[in-house]
């Protein structure tokens, strides 16, 4: 964590620098008094600043961040490509960043390799942690580019339900993309989502909402838990 000093005209002024430079509450910083200052003589002569170090806190999720890239750069290290991890703490989310020239590798076919990775730093950081810690993996914004693709397939989809007043079924998805293929029809009232199958197998059924006399559609299926 970065260590940075301040000064004020008074120890709660130099506080308060500390709090809006780090953009946190005085409760998440340690901070060592350096210097309480003086107001001198009338308060002109021989004044002296108050002087502070102080230092944010680290989090849990700081440590599960620390550990989860150590984690991932470890297991990098028997693929035959250089790599460099980058991590963050986005919305008390672990972001793992892969930045290397090998990135096709690292996706695999429709992101089965990154998921296997996200999916072993995960086991690990949260068994080490003794508590489920949410972490992405990604490279070359794959993610972002993936739940574009899907979220257009699911509005594709969709349309030709609402047409032919039929099911559709997407092929098999793992629980990150049928998520976004829920959320994605979420507030369409003409459809509902619902997840079936097994294991590897389970897919989306996106379904025509039926329409009655009176009827109030309700898309709480397509919250289904995928």
């Amino acid at each position: 964590m970065p260590t940075q000093e301040f000064e004020g005209k008074s120890l709660e002024e130099a506080i308060q620098n500390a709090c809006d430079a780090f953009h946190l509450p005085q409760e998440q910083l340690d901070i060592e008094i350096l210097s309480k200052g003086s107001s001198g003589i009338f308060g002109i002569v021989g004044a002296r600043k108050a002087r502070i170090r102080a230092t944010p806190k680290e989090t849990p999720l700081d440590a599960a961040s620390q550990r989860a890239k150590e984690v991932l750069a470890e297991i990098l290290k028997y693929v035959d490509v250089p790599t460099v991890v980058e991590a963050e703490v986005r919305e008390e989310c672990v972001y793992l960043n892969i930045v290397s020239n090998g990135s096709g590798l690292l996706i695999g076919k429709r992101g089965k390799t990154l998921n296997a990775l996200q999916y072993l730093v995960n086991k690990i950081v949260s068994r080490e942690m003794g508590k489920n810690v949410p972490i992405v993996v990604d490279t070359e914004n794959y993610r972002s580019k993936r739940e574009g693709s899907l979220t257009e397939l699911a509005l594709q989809l969709s349309e030709k339900v609402k047409k032919s007043r039929r099911p559709l079924t997407t092929g098999p998805m793992n629980a990150q993309d049928r998520r976004i293929i829920h959320l994605a029809l979420k507030e369409d009232q003409d459809v509902r989502t619902k997840s079936k199958g097994e294991g590897t197998m389970r897919r989306v059924v996106i379904y025509p909402v039926k329409k009655s006399k009176g009827h109030s559609s309700s898309v709480a299926e397509a919250k289904t838990s995928a």
